[in-house]
Parts: C-alpha cells; structure tokens; sequence
C-alpha cells in the first residue's frame, strides 16, 4: 500500500504536471508558427542615396499584423504604400500592414514596400542585409522575424 501512496504522490506533484506542461507547451508551440516570407530581395542604391526599399511576400495561416521592421543597415524602417492616382504618384506610411489569414501579401515595386531610410552605407548587388519584423496577432502577443534580404538590380 505505501508503494501504491508513494506512486500516487510522485504522479500528483512530478509527473502530472511535466505531462501538463509539456502539452501546454506543445499546442502553443503550434500557433507560434512563423510567418511564410518568399521572394525577399533588397533594391541596390546608387553612391550616396542614404534611402533603400525592401521587398517580400508575406503569408501567415492566421490574421497577424505587422507593426514594425528594423535593421542594422537603416537607421529607420518604416511601412509604406504607393499608388499612382490620375498621374500623380502618393505613397504614405503606414503604422501597421493587416495579413489576412492564407492570403499572400506581395512588397514589391509600385505597392507596398519597406523605406529603409539613413542608409549606414549603400546596398550593392552581391550582398546581403538583415531586416527584424515585428508582428503582432489577434491576442495581442508580438513575435519577431529575422529575415535576410540579398540585394540585386531595380528591375525584379
């Protein structure tokens, strides 16, 4: 009977809550899944320009939002869309870019990008740069990406 008691109490205060854990820690870890980003590349600057553009698609399995990117190659990153409308080209930043469950959203030339501006030095074909995303879910938690860009020729 004492080993029956001894087994009892080892399950209740070791065992039982290892097991919980370790199921809390499983499912959690299933909805951390990282966002899907393809295509990522840098457009190359001339000597000089201190402003860079940054391009990517992005696709995560839930609503997610991205709320800021950062990079040790700018001294600031910021959101931004374009848009020519009746000949006249806008573009605005933006404070957060909405991801809609499964559907892709495309950065790319002439749309949505990255501004990276206060270049540290100017990004040339051939290299690579590093971009830190912040994303922020319908819970309200906020993840962080580290994704590196190679950098190539305008014409993509």
């Amino acid at each position: 009977m004492q080993l029956l008691t001894l087994f009892s109490r080892l399950f209740t205060t070791t065992l039982l809550p290892t097991v919980l854990m370790t199921v809390f820690l499983t499912a959690h870890a299933e909805t951390a899944k990282p966002v899907q980003i393809q295509q990522a590349w840098a457009r190359a600057t001339a000597p000089g320009q201190s402003v860079g553009a940054a391009y990517m698609t992005l696709t995560h399995h839930e609503n997610i939002t991205l709320i800021a990117a950062d990079s040790d190659a700018a001294g600031t990153v910021e959101i931004h869309s374009m848009e020519m409308k009746n000949g006249v080209m806008k573009m605005r930043m933006l404070e957060a870019l909405p991801l809609k469950a499964g559907k892709p959203v495309k950065l790319g030339p002439g749309g949505l990008h990255l501004m990276l501006f206060d270049l540290q030095k100017p990004l040339k074909v051939g290299e690579k740069i590093e971009l830190t995303l912040c994303f922020k879910n319908q819970r309200g938690e906020v993840t962080h990406q580290t994704v590196t860009l190679p950098i190539k020729e305008a014409a993509q």
